[in-house]
């Protein structure tokens, strides 16, 4: 359940998104907790997904369990960065939904 605005939030629910560079995302997950907003989980990568990468990243993805972070409550994020700040990887950055 999405939180009361924080005073690091500076942006309306939704106004940006979290978007996961899925060459770089480990699936390590301290995005997910970091998050007041529950706007990410670890999901499994799909068929589609797993295809759309190259070979190293294919590895790589292999090597953490096929999965990675994933943007599924976008409507409730309101640009804290908290995520980007967490991420090992820096393999979130946030963007201006259009």
């Amino acid at each position: 359940m999405p939180q009361p605005s924080a005073p690091d939030c500076k942006q309306p629910p939704g106004r940006f998104e979290p978007v996961i560079n899925p060459s770089k995302c480990e699936a390590k997950g301290p995005c997910v907790p970091a998050c007041p907003y529950n706007v990410l989980e670890i999901l499994p990568l799909t068929a589609e997904e797993k295809a759309s990468l190259g070979f190293f990243p294919r590895l790589k993805a292999m090597a953490h369990g096929n999965k990675r972070a994933n943007a599924v409550r976008v409507d409730a994020c309101q640009a804290c960065g908290k995520c980007v700040e967490v991420c090992p990887e820096k393999a979130i950055t946030l963007r201006l939904r259009t």
